[in-house]
């Protein structure tokens, strides 16, 4: 029988490249696979994954003391979020809530280090990108990604309204349309807003702010006193 020639290949040759495919496709080193939160033990696990990776662990010993930091580190920053997160736990609707808030402590600012300084939020290369990225490597849980890159439009909007008296009102739209868990989103933003040198009314604005549009059981009786350094609230 004649060999067809110019289109397709021999059995022989089929099988032989086939197998051969398949001895590449072995030696590849397995990829984790993204996860979607919706079990407390996954989301601790996901944790412990990012508490182990070297990026995370070099990252959070960045930073000094500064205006609305006294803490300086993230570590210390980091510290002071779990501290709230324990006095707020009882208000959570959740255990998966609890871990959620959890691993939005610890991304949400680990970028610090690498961040171009005084970008928008959304510049690839802002804090709250990086981390967004770093965050996407381990879930791909839309809604906390969202959260993490815009946990700092509140304020931004805050500066606009106490300079001007008003606000970008389409910004904030956008805001209120990338968020679908405002009761997770709001109480992440009281626990990064309550610590010392932060002022807790720009918190009390931005909540009546948003209650005016979505449905929320936060409120600002949610609102956590910061420690002072023996452990107790500050006055």
């Amino acid at each position: 029988m004649r060999e067809r020639r110019g289109h397709g290949i021999r059995p022989r040759d089929a099988g032989d490249r086939l197998r051969a495919f398949v001895r590449i496709i072995e030696r590849i080193p397995a990829v984790r696979p993204s996860a979607r939160f919706g079990d407390p033990r996954s989301v601790q696990q996901i944790l412990e994954r990012v508490l182990r990776d070297p990026r995370y662990q070099q990252n959070i010993q960045y930073g000094e003391p500064r205006s609305g930091h006294p803490e300086g580190k993230v570590s210390l920053h980091i510290a002071e979020l779990e501290a709230g997160l324990e006095r707020l736990r009882s208000r959570l609707p959740s255990d998966e809530a609890y871990w959620k808030l959890k691993f939005l402590i610890h991304v949400h600012d680990a970028f610090k280090a690498q961040a171009q300084r005084d970008v928008p939020i959304l510049h690839p290369q802002s804090h709250a990108s990086l981390a967004k990225d770093f965050a996407a490597e381990f879930t791909d849980d839309s809604d906390l990604l969202q959260m993490i890159q815009f946990h700092d439009e509140n304020y931004a909007l805050w500066q606009q309204f106490e300079r001007q008296g008003a606000y970008d009102r389409e910004r904030f739209d956008r805001l209120l349309q990338a968020i679908r868990d405002w009761d997770l989103f709001l109480a992440f933003l009281i626990l990064d807003g309550s610590t010392a040198g932060k002022d807790r009314s720009k918190l009390a604005w931005f909540i009546r702010e948003v209650k005016q549009h979505v449905t929320t059981h936060v409120d600002e009786s949610w609102l956590v006193q910061p420690a002072d350094n023996t452990g107790s609230p500050a006055k």
